[in-house]
Order: C-alpha cells, then structure tokens, then sequence
C-alpha cells in the first residue's frame, strides 16, 4: 500500500481524513508542533506497528477543545485551572481516565489538527508520525520519508513550527508534579498553581 497524500485545504479533506480514521486507518496531520499520527479511537496498536513502537509507551489524547476534558477523565482543580490559561497551547496534562488509567491530554494550538479532531469525535489517540527514535516530521514529506507504506494518508498543512515539546504536568493528585519542563515555564505553571490555592 502507498501512502496517500492530500492537500488540506482541498474540498472536503478533511471530512475524508476523518473517514479514514473512523475506519481505523492511519491518518498523518499538522499540529502545533509537529506531524502526528492517530488511527481513530479503536484502533491504537495500529499505531504501535506502524511506528516500532514500544508497547509500554502510552500513547497521548489530542482534544479539540478544552471542554471536552470532562467527558474524557477525572479533572482536578489544578488540571482545570493549567487547561483555561494554556489551552489550546503546548501543555499536556496528564489525569486518570476512568477505564483507562492515567492518560495524558492536550489541545493542539492549530485550526486544522483541532477541526479533524472535532470531526472524529472530540478527542483522538495521537503520537508523532515518525519511527521510533527517527527525526520529527516536519513536513508531509518528512512523514512519507518515514512512514510511507506504513499509514494510508497524510493530510499536508504545510511546515509545523516544530521547537520546543509540550510542559508535561501530572495532576492526577492534589500534589501537581512537573514531569518534563517545556514550551511554558515551570515558573509560569508554579504561579498559576498558587493562585488556585
């Protein structure tokens, strides 16, 4: 199978996308920072094959807005207080899902990742459209270099702006722990925390 690749600002690209994850195919997009990968809700091994994928790496929840957090996982005060003032934006927040265990969340501070996520119900699997340990996509081309064979569309939106990761916080307790300090300052997510308390 070759990897498809369709322009996103063509008719209907998106919807088409969005069809092709519903069906559980493997779908390539533009985020805020890099290409990510997703194959619908109920098909994430899909994901783990396509990549080389180590199987105990969890795989994080792209939303396409910040509301849709409550019908996703527990959500503490510190978790709704980080998502109002950094969402959409590069902070994932990690919480416990009911079924699910600890997950971690982010909205994509990009219209075209959040409309295709919308248009697949709200929240979808994502990871970066890469190799395991391979470079960061970048571009379609980045991807295809990749993952051609391996996935059955990219949507190409062009250059992601790449940089810095996401500031990953875990707020499955009241006790809020800083695991991997990124695009938002420790400083900024400590100052907001305080004002919560």
């Amino acid at each position: 199978m070759k990897t498809r690749l369709l322009a996103a600002d063509a008719p209907g690209a998106v919807e088409e996308a969005a069809a092709a994850l519903a069906q559980g195919e493997l779908v390539a997009f533009p985020t805020d920072t890099v290409y990510g990968l997703s194959a619908g809700q109920e098909h994430v091994r899909k994901l783990y094959g396509a990549k080389d994928r180590p199987q105990d790496k969890r795989i994080p929840v792209l939303l396409s807005d910040p509301a849709n957090l409550d019908a996703s996982a527990i959500v503490t005060p510190a978790a709704r207080a980080l998502a109002r003032r950094f969402w959409p934006g590069p902070l994932t927040i990690v919480l416990v899902a009911p079924r699910r265990g600890t997950l971690a969340f982010r909205v994509p501070d990009h219209p075209l990742a959040r409309r295709l996520i919308a248009a697949s119900g709200g929240g979808l699997p994502v990871t970066s459209a890469n190799r395991s340990g391979g470079p960061d996509a970048r571009t379609a081309a980045d991807v295809i270099a990749q993952l051609d064979g391996r996935i059955a569309l990219v949507l190409d939106g062009g250059t992601t702006p790449g940089g810095v990761s996401s500031t990953v916080v875990d707020c499955t307790t009241d006790q809020v722990k800083i695991l991997r300090e990124g695009a938002i300052a420790k400083s900024d997510i400590e100052q907001l925390l305080a004002q919560v308390a």
